[in-house]
């Protein structure tokens, strides 16, 4: 069973999300990889240049994997829902109906105002069917919170 609807137009992430997404990880291997040189300088133990090295290959299998996990998410807007995809080995498809959103988030940290994007979170009352929509231009974001917004209380108001 394929996951993803072929009926459906799917519209992608920026590429700029793996940019950040990138830098983000490169600061956290910067830290990881001062903390174990100061272990190693203080201690001269052996394990700390193992350490180092596992810290570098898992931040490299990691930047492969994120490069292909960004391209995999997606979103489409139908007449009565939103479709979000994403995932790589383990694909999930969120489909959240217009008349479920309870509120619209949209959100944008110090590295994704850099590169010029935001991040759509919408809000049903079940926690766990909460979805979201990283790498969106800010323009794109605040038109699909607008029309979200607005879808969702047209179809609320049926209810």
């Amino acid at each position: 069973m394929e996951p993803w609807p072929h009926t459906v137009d799917w519209r992608p992430v920026s590429r700029s999300l793996i940019t950040v997404e990138l830098i983000g990880r490169a600061a956290w291997v910067v830290v990881l990889l001062a903390g174990c040189t100061v272990g190693w300088v203080i201690t001269d133990f052996w394990a700390w240049p193992t350490a180092m090295a596992a810290i570098l290959l898992f931040a490299v299998w990691r930047s492969v994997v994120t490069v292909r996990a960004v391209k995999a998410w997606g979103y489409a807007e139908r007449d009565n829902d939103l479709l979000v995809r994403h995932g790589l080995v383990v694909r999930r498809l969120s489909i959240v109906p217009y008349a479920r959103m309870q509120f619209v988030d949209v959100t944008a940290g110090p590295l994704e105002r850099a590169f010029r994007l935001a991040t759509v979170q919408l809000h049903t009352a079940s926690a766990a069917s909460d979805a979201k929509i990283p790498g969106l231009p800010p323009d794109e974001a605040a038109r699909l919170r607008d029309r979200l917004t607005a879808l969702g209380e047209d179809r609320a108001e049926g209810l």
